[in-house]
């Protein structure tokens, strides 16, 4: 059932073994600060271009703007951001965003994780159970992903979960000071519904090349 006031699928929480995805607490602001900071190198050359220093952008003072932002976008139906978590502990973000409805039931999928865990499967297992909980409850048909070319570790995500390359974006977005081309992926609900959902697939996968 959807709280009253609530969007379809908002909010949740999904889990699959340690990984975690739930709403953002107020109480995350030290950890995303954290862990932000932490993997500048690691981020920077793959976000949004934003004026200003990387440190202020990402301290806890600028947590309270970014959650105040993400509960008006999840509240109005326009997204559904989750912190990505192993047990208690934050290691990332995963977002639906650009919800639209209607005729086309669609959004765009962007992720961002620390680091330090990367090469785990967390990131395939967040975006496998956002995939599934958009499908079946939070009323999506079709789920796209855009990636830089030079983004080898996020391309491979995608490809191993069996998201579609269909389009390729000349400087579709700017990012770490220039517009940066990126290459379109995108899934439907159908693409995985024979085979018990996506995560049920990674599972699959997962277990194949162990």
């Amino acid at each position: 059932m959807t709280p009253f006031g609530a969007a379809p699928g908002w909010p949740a929480v999904l889990r699959d073994g340690p990984v975690v995805l739930r709403p953002y607490r107020r109480s995350d602001a030290a950890a995303w600060s954290e862990v932000r900071r932490a993997n500048r190198a690691w981020l920077a050359p793959w976000e949004p271009s934003a004026p200003g220093d990387w440190n202020e952008l990402n301290s806890i003072a600028a947590y309270r703007f970014v959650h105040r932002d993400q509960r008006k976008s999840a509240r109005r139906g326009e997204s559904m951001p989750f912190a990505i978590c192993l047990e208690d502990r934050f290691v990332g973000h995963i977002n639906l965003g650009n919800v639209v409805r209607r005729a086309f039931c669609s959004a765009y999928v962007g992720y961002w994780v620390d680091g330090r865990v990367a090469g785990r499967g967390v990131t395939p297992t967040a975006l496998a159970l956002v995939v599934d909980h958009a499908f079946r409850h939070g009323g999506l048909h079709r789920i796209e992903v855009n990636i830089r070319p030079e983004n080898k570790p996020s391309r491979r995500v995608v490809e191993k979960l069996g998201f579609r390359e269909e389009a390729y974006h000349p400087r579709y977005m700017h990012i770490d000071g220039a517009w940066r081309d990126h290459i379109g992926y995108a899934m439907t609900s159908e693409e995985v519904a024979a085979e018990g959902g996506l995560l049920a697939r990674w599972h699959r996968v997962r277990a194949a090349a162990s």
